[in-house]
């Protein structure tokens, strides 16, 4: 690459010649002026250290203890059998085993903290006995400090810390690393929710400001990743508009976590499949996160992402 001419993604192996800016249409990299110089240079600079995971692609393994989540709803209601298959997870090669009690699909049923809490931390104590480290998926600022206490080090917040007003203080005060994801409203209302004129700039802008909230109520800008929320108050043709442009979130100067697993606009893309059978999908949507810059994939197949992601790295297209 010639100097000035292209800036390595992520600091990886894809590079890029042309940046899109507000107001200035497509322009070549080294044309590119302050204001933007800032973003430019978070847009290929390596990912900043989160959860201690070091540096490459990781895998968070999805174990949904629920009766109701849209792919493996009551699979792993018995705690038994949920530990045990976090600790498959584990096994495989998952970074991180993230335990949810609550669903939170659109239009799912809103579950008491107390309820969430008797599912997931018997799951939590007996996943961290075993070693395997434990990220809780709860928007709900009791069973965050229950989970904690019991163990979990990483809290994954799918309203970005914005449903309890006491969560970014527990987390503040426990000093761990923390989720943020992208979503509006509750699961009974982000459906109606999903309206942008700009989905990339509002997505962009909406997760900068709860980073910037959660920064402010005490919580350390490293202890920080974002997701951008694929499936969460976004119809599947705006999953579709938000994937290919993923690398402009880097720009916010996070790690990028992404779940795009048994999606439902992966079923309609690979012609009306059932949740179980689109790992295969996921796989290619996940391919491509990666390629763009997330360096955490969320997925209930850990052993077929680790694979694939071990190959993609052993051909020299991510590193």
């Amino acid at each position: 690459m010639a100097a000035g001419r292209a800036l390595r993604l992520a600091g990886g192996r894809v590079a890029f010649a042309l940046a899109r800016l507000p107001g200035a249409g497509v322009v070549p990299v080294g044309d590119v002026a302050e204001p933007h110089r800032g973003w430019l240079a978070a847009l290929s600079a390596a990912p900043p250290d989160w959860a201690g995971l070091g540096a490459g692609v990781h895998v968070m393994g999805v174990l949904n203890v629920t009766p109701d989540s849209f792919s493996d709803g009551g699979k792993h209601a018995d705690a038994g059998a949920a530990i045990a298959a976090g600790v498959a997870m584990a096994r495989e090669g998952a970074a991180l085993v993230d335990v949810g009690g609550e669903s939170t699909r659109p239009g799912a049923t809103p579950v008491p903290p107390a309820q969430e809490q008797a599912r997931v931390l018997p799951v939590v104590a007996g996943l961290v006995a075993e070693g395997v480290r434990v990220c809780v998926d709860t928007r709900h600022a009791a069973t965050m400090a229950a989970a904690l206490a019991a163990g979990a080090s990483v809290i994954n917040d799918v309203s970005g810390l914005a449903h309890d007003p006491d969560a970014i203080g527990v987390v503040a005060r426990a000093r761990c690393p923390v989720v943020v994801m992208h979503s509006r409203g509750t699961p009974a209302e982000m459906n109606r929710l999903a309206v942008y004129r700009d989905i990339l700039g509002e997505v962009a802008a909406e997760l900068a400001a709860r980073r910037d909230a959660a920064v402010s109520g005490g919580i350390a800008p490293a202890s920080i990743a974002l997701d951008p929320g694929i499936g969460f108050a976004k119809s599947g043709a705006m999953n579709l508009q938000l994937l290919p442009r993923l690398a402009a979130l880097l720009g916010l100067g996070h790690r990028l976590v992404v779940g795009v697993s048994r999606k439902n606009f992966i079923g309609r893309l690979g012609g009306g499949v059932a949740p179980e059978a689109r790992d295969p999908g996921s796989l290619a949507a996940g391919l491509l996160a990666v390629m763009l810059g997330a360096s955490v994939l969320r997925t209930h197949d850990v052993a077929g992402t680790v694979q694939a992601i071990r190959v993609w790295q052993g051909l020299g297209v991510v590193e």
